[in-house]
């Protein structure tokens, strides 16, 4: 039987949540969180907060680059835009309660992303049909103008199978 495709209705955060959405969900803990996105225990991640607004039903993280993500000269490198809208995309399917993986993403470079400007990242699902989950961010300059689009599928899995070694006990 085919999974039905769910409506497009507006998500929710969980009610035992924190409003800061990192890649430790209340049913699986790492033992520490090295994600290059996200992870404070990574020394050389990019250490990004994401919090979700809820009456916008986004994610958010503001934040700026240093120069050592260059790419062209004053702007950042594909590969880093392509892994903050991955990381902000990631982060929609913690509504759901589930952990999903990036199974692929495209990503738009409309604009050039500059160094050292205040940017933020938003992030939505736009629909979830069994376990896969497609979801939509861009990436913004301080005057709200769209830089960067993605559009993602991510594919719900067991962590405990996935993971299981690495998870506390």
């Amino acid at each position: 039987m085919p999974a039905r495709k769910s409506p497009a209705k507006r998500p929710t955060r969980p009610k035992d949540a924190s409003p800061e959405a990192g890649h430790n969900t209340r049913y699986m803990q790492l033992q520490k969180n090295h994600c290059f996105g996200c992870g404070t225990g990574n020394p050389d991640g990019m250490r990004l907060r994401f919090t979700y607004d809820e009456a916008r039903a986004c994610f958010v993280c503001k934040f700026r680059l240093a120069k050592r993500y260059t790419g062209p000269p004053g702007h950042c490198h594909g590969g880093i835009i392509a892994t903050i809208l991955d990381e902000a995309m990631g982060k929609v399917n913690k509504l759901r309660n589930v952990v999903a993986l990036t199974s692929e993403i495209t990503v738009k470079y409309l604009k050039p992303v500059p160094l050292k400007q205040p940017l933020h990242v938003e992030s939505r699902e736009l629909s979830v049909e069994g376990r896969k989950h497609i979801n939509i961010a861009e990436i913004l300059n301080g005057k709200n103008e769209v830089l960067a689009r993605s559009q993602g599928v991510f594919i719900a899995i067991d962590p405990h199978k996935m993971f299981g070694k690495f998870v506390e006990r």
